[in-house]
């Protein structure tokens, strides 16, 4: 073999070398990224799927795997089954790290679909230390925005937004005497902030203030300190069980404000907790309205739902876990095949503006300093067991 033959066979192998080596280092890359394999991206959840809230959790994984179950269907994320272990915290923060640990154990590649602020208290930090991205948290605790975390991915829009939607337009239409009736642990009280800051423009403060504790309807004292107030509206906090439990003492006392809550509250099981003492409540959804079929993405909830949950009807719940679930995806599919927990961040740092098929208001935006994706609110009220969109605030108590 002469000169220039050798030194184009030793060329070759050089390149063959390098690529081999490149590839090595793609391919251990992967591999060293914890719940990535060539054939499935393990995503982790803890939320409550057992006790007095499970309607909350169940729901909200049901929305998150109805839109994984179609993306797997059509071949996964490069290929990749997105596989959910959703496991159960009963709502308690005492028992938060005991489940957080367990999906480190079980080597998720991120978590998301957690449920509730008490717990969030728990998981945020953790998650911070272990740098595992967490994305779709049904909370809008306001500790989850500010200040910004690296590794917390919110979509839904905050307590804060919800709170001054409801003070905002009660003040009106006239309603300016408002109570606020609220679970005592760190929920209640960041909802709580909110309406005080919501009035504070306004000059105003709470006239009334009750309490009850979490996980139980022991509800009556909270309503007795503030139905002495008289309040021309009550800002209800809480899931659906205590909430329902409130406005049928309520009523079943004669006392019939304004009653509003938040998105938390679950909205099908309270109407159904509540029966008839739920119609007139104003509860603040996050995302559109369920029935909006023209959307293309609620038209997309609702046909999977009904393909992969038959007998299952649409909530709000399902329907937020369901977006929430779109968003992770749209960050898996962007962070590229070559798939590390850095640049699934990075790629979901990188949807600006995007329209989600959920109507003009509501596009998708992040940023490296911004994780909160949607700040929109959609007020509801209850008319004949229905939550329907509240679009004319005068009509209250006509």
């Amino acid at each position: 073999m002469n000169r220039h033959g050798a030194e184009a066979v030793c060329f070759s192998l050089q390149v063959t070398l390098f690529l081999l080596f490149t590839l090595g280092l793609a391919t251990s890359a992967v591999a060293q990224t914890p719940g990535v394999t060539d054939n499935s991206i393990l995503i982790g959840s803890c939320s409550v799927l057992d006790g007095p809230a499970r309607f909350l959790g169940t729901k909200t994984v049901q929305g998150a795997t109805t839109y994984l179950h179609s993306i797997n269907d059509e071949g996964g994320v490069f290929g990749r089954k997105v596989q959910l272990l959703a496991f159960d915290d009963g709502y308690d923060p005492e028992k938060a790290p005991a489940c957080f640990k367990r999906m480190t154990k079980e080597g998720v590649f991120a978590l998301g679909f957690f449920v509730g602020t008490p717990t969030a208290k728990v998981y945020v930090p953790m998650a911070q230390d272990e740098k595992i991205p967490v994305v779709g948290l049904f909370t809008g605790a306001q500790m989850l925005y500010e200040p910004l975390k690296h590794y917390i991915i919110n979509v839904r829009a905050s307590y804060y937004d919800e709170t001054r939607e409801q003070v905002d337009k009660l003040w009106d239409v006239n309603v300016h005497k408002i109570g606020v009736i609220y679970q005592d642990d760190a929920f209640g009280k960041t909802v709580l902030d909110g309406v005080k800051l919501a009035l504070e423009k306004h000059k105003s403060v709470p006239v009334g203030l009750g309490t009850f504790a979490r996980n139980t309807v022991d509800v009556d004292a909270g309503v007795k300190e503030v139905m002495a107030a008289r309040p021309q509206a009550v800002v209800v906090v809480g899931p659906y069980a205590p909430v329902a439990a409130i406005v049928k003492k309520a009523h079943a006392a004669g006392w019939r404000p304004h009653f509003v809550t938040v998105s938390f509250v679950g909205t099908e099981e309270f109407i159904k907790e509540a029966g008839p003492d739920a119609e007139g409540t104003i509860i603040t959804q996050v995302v559109p309205p369920y029935d909006r079929t023209d959307y293309p993405t609620v038209a997309l909830y609702r046909k999977y739902l009904a393909k992969y949950y038959p007998n299952e009807p649409p909530t709000f719940v399902s329907f937020e876990g369901f977006v929430d679930a779109m968003v992770v995806v749209e960050g898996l599919k962007r962070a590229g095949k070559e798939i590390t927990r850095e640049k699934f961040i990075t790629a979901i740092e990188s949807i600006h503006d995007m329209n989600v098929g959920l109507g003009p208001r509501l596009v998708l935006s992040y940023s490296a300093t911004d994780h909160k994706g949607f700040d929109n609110v959609y007020p509801t009220v209850v008319k004949n067991g229905q939550p329907v969109l509240l679009t004319d605030w005068s009509s209250l108590g006509k």
